[in-house]
């Protein structure tokens, strides 16, 4: 009898061991401290409204000065990096064959006019009949209308500066041939300086001609500029949705093609709550934050709104005097308790973030 009973014994003593290192580890679960986080009270702040884009440098008028016929560059005055004015020569094309062929045509032009001077004499004293005299007079006509197009041609030849300003660097040398294809120099008006940049569409209702915007125009300085919008690009780029502006540069200089950086204001200060970016939650649908309420953790979806550097704008969902959780944020669960270490400002988490040392 005793043997039976042997196993069953050994089967019962395993079971309640089990059972009780499972009800061991359950309590020692149960009874682990809650997450330590630091956390925020909510208040309205004010926070400077301006949005910023990206920005080029243009020049007011910039060109690639192109010949508008084909020949030999026979005139090569190209003065890189400098300063020119309006009407300048910068290269001359072969134009031997339409000067002779302009010579040729003031020979006939002059024979012509005699002709009609003459035709003239005899139709007052009527020795001849009008028809005559109107071939006659329909000569001197043509010839000079050959005239002028000949000369138009020539004018062609002949690359002049198309307004004042900086000549760039030389393409060609002198006694090559160049078609309408080959560039000879740029042009660049910098006396003037434009800004383009471009905007996000839902600011299209702020961006009015005449407005100013602020221009950081070296990264290292910051020094800024004010800059007087001219005009917007009445389509909006279907591939990035966004608005371009063009701006007036009001003083100041730049290199055509540099980066800037463009502050536009959307309107008067407003008060807005504000929390650290690093508290939002991603999620696939909506953002959320911890709020802490009784001692617990509660996950509530958010709008947001103006985006800074450290902070964010919540525009729903979370109401002023409202306690979130900034750090500590990936160990918080749903409605676990949770314990406040410190109670910060959103200058010293800005200060944790960037790693300034408190004073």
């Amino acid at each position: 009898m005793s043997k039976p009973i042997l196993p069953v014994l050994c089967v019962l003593f395993v079971l309640a061991t089990a059972c009780k290192e499972k009800k061991d580890t359950a309590k020692q679960q149960n009874t682990a401290g809650p997450v330590i986080v630091d956390v925020l009270v909510t208040a309205p702040q004010s926070i400077d409204n301006k949005i910023d884009a990206s920005g080029t440098v243009v020049a007011y008028e910039s060109v690639d000065l192109h010949p508008e016929v084909s020949g030999r560059i026979t005139y090569l005055e190209v003065p890189e990096g400098k300063l020119v004015t309006a009407g300048t020569i910068i290269a001359r094309i072969n134009d031997a064959d339409l000067q002779a062929q302009l010579a040729k045509s003031k020979v006939q032009l002059e024979l012509a006019e005699v002709t009609e001077a003459r035709d003239k004499k005899l139709l007052d004293i009527n020795g001849i009949n009008q028809s005559d005299y109107d071939i006659a007079h329909n000569q001197v006509a043509s010839i000079k209308t050959d005239i002028a197009y000949t000369q138009a041609l020539i004018d062609k030849t002949v690359i002049r500066a198309p307004f004042n300003g900086v000549v760039g660097l030389r393409q060609v040398s002198i006694g090559a041939y160049v078609t309408p294809a080959n560039v000879i120099a740029t042009m660049q008006q910098v006396n003037k300086i434009k800004i383009d940049f471009t905007l996000p569409e839902q600011y299209s209702s702020i961006i009015k001609k005449g407005n100013t915007v602020d221009v950081d125009m070296d990264a290292t300085t910051h020094q800024k500029r004010k800059a007087i919008i001219m005009a917007t690009e009445p389509q909006v780029t279907t591939t990035t949705r966004n608005l371009k502006v063009r701006a007036l540069l009001d003083g100041g200089s730049a290199n055509p093609g540099a980066f800037v950086r463009v502050s536009v204001n959307a309107g008067e200060d407003k008060k807005a709550l504000m929390i650290p970016t690093n508290s939002l939650i991603p999620d696939d649908k909506n953002n959320q934050v911890v709020v802490i309420k009784d001692g617990k953790s509660t996950f509530v979806n958010v709008t947001t709104g103006i985006r800074l550097a450290n902070n964010v704008e919540i525009t729903k969902g979370v109401n002023a005097g409202d306690t979130v959780v900034v750090t500590g944020v990936l160990f918080v669960k749903p409605k676990a308790p949770v314990k406040i270490r410190s109670v910060k400002t959103l200058k010293e988490f800005a200060d944790i973030n960037n790693n300034v040392q408190p004073q």
